[in-house]
């Protein structure tokens, strides 16, 4: 049986304001707001940093997700308020949890040239969402066979598997292909995936994808069949359908319009005058005015199932 593929196209926005960088938005859309619990997927570069200024991302706030930030080229330095300190480099996942709340910044470093990546939100199950923050730091080695090479940075795949803790069943993974090889990979059939194309041009299940298209492949299918047209790389996500209903909205995750209200005033109340004060979402030591949150729409905010 063939297994139906629906390739979502990527939108451009700003990352942090009118003036900032562009990124390529694959996730959420109108028709679909999650693959598993990834809910965000964010994708970006290569820029040319003295062209576009680099990332430059101020502080701002978090509840009820965590941070997955890969990159291809470039470094970047995450500052958050529960104090941690990291530099994200190719090939090395940082996972920043936010749960009850949590604010960080993330700005390019000076030696950056090139900036190619991707940011992945994960929304929390009910169960965790009002956990403690947290982050975690995870190097995978690659994983190789004739016309491949694998990164497994969540969960496991092609005889590779990550130590890192999730709160659902996940899978992150990136894959390099060369051109005119063809992988069957096994996957967990209860798991609906995602395939993130970051540069080349590939076939899944026989559908062409370019560059920053995201494929969709429902649970179901013991295996995903991946061809390279040309030489790529790409990412693969997935886990088992989240299963609860989130209201998502600027940098927040919640189950009611009213929770999100609530979060976005306790933010506004912690960066008055351009300082941030202390409360839910702590204090990022950094010289850079915290990103107040903007208007909230004068509807209410919709469910995403």
């Amino acid at each position: 049986m063939t297994t139906h593929i629906d390739v979502l196209t990527s939108r451009e926005v700003p990352l942090g304001g009118p003036r900032a960088m562009r990124v390529r938005r694959t996730l959420p859309q109108r028709h679909r707001s999650l693959i598993g619990a990834w809910c965000f997927v964010d994708h970006y570069g290569p820029d040319e940093v003295e062209q576009t200024g680099g990332m430059v991302v101020a502080p701002h706030p978090h509840t009820g997700l965590q941070t997955a930030s890969w990159l291809f080229e470039g470094e970047i330095e995450h500052r958050d308020s529960a104090g941690n300190l990291a530099v994200v480099r190719p090939g090395e996942l940082n996972l920043m949890t936010s749960g009850h709340g949590i604010s960080h910044s993330e700005v390019s470093t000076p030696g950056t040239s090139v900036l190619h990546g991707a940011q992945l939100w994960i929304a929390l199950p009910e169960a965790s969402r009002d956990t403690d923050p947290g982050f975690e730091h995870y190097v995978p080695q690659p994983v190789r066979g004739p016309g491949w090479e694998a990164r497994v940075f969540l969960g496991s795949l092609l005889g590779a598997s990550s130590p890192v803790r999730t709160h659902t069943p996940l899978l992150g993974v990136e894959l390099m292909l060369a051109t005119g090889k063809s992988l069957e990979v096994e996957v967990d059939e209860t798991f609906e995936h995602g395939v993130l194309l970051d540069v080349g041009v590939i076939e899944v299940e026989g559908t062409e994808l370019k560059p920053s298209d995201l494929a969709y492949l429902p649970p179901g299918g013991r295996t995903v069949t991946i061809t390279a047209l040309e030489e790529c790389r790409l990412l693969v996500l997935g886990g088992p359908p989240f299963g609860e209903a989130i209201v998502m909205w600027w940098n927040f995750i919640g189950r009611t319009h009213d929770e999100i209200v609530g979060f976005r005033e306790e933010w506004q109340s912690q960066v008055v005058d351009g300082t941030q004060a202390d409360g839910r979402f702590g204090v990022v030591d950094i010289d850079l005015k915290p990103i107040p949150a903007p208007t909230l729409p004068h509807v209410r905010l919709k469910l995403r199932h």
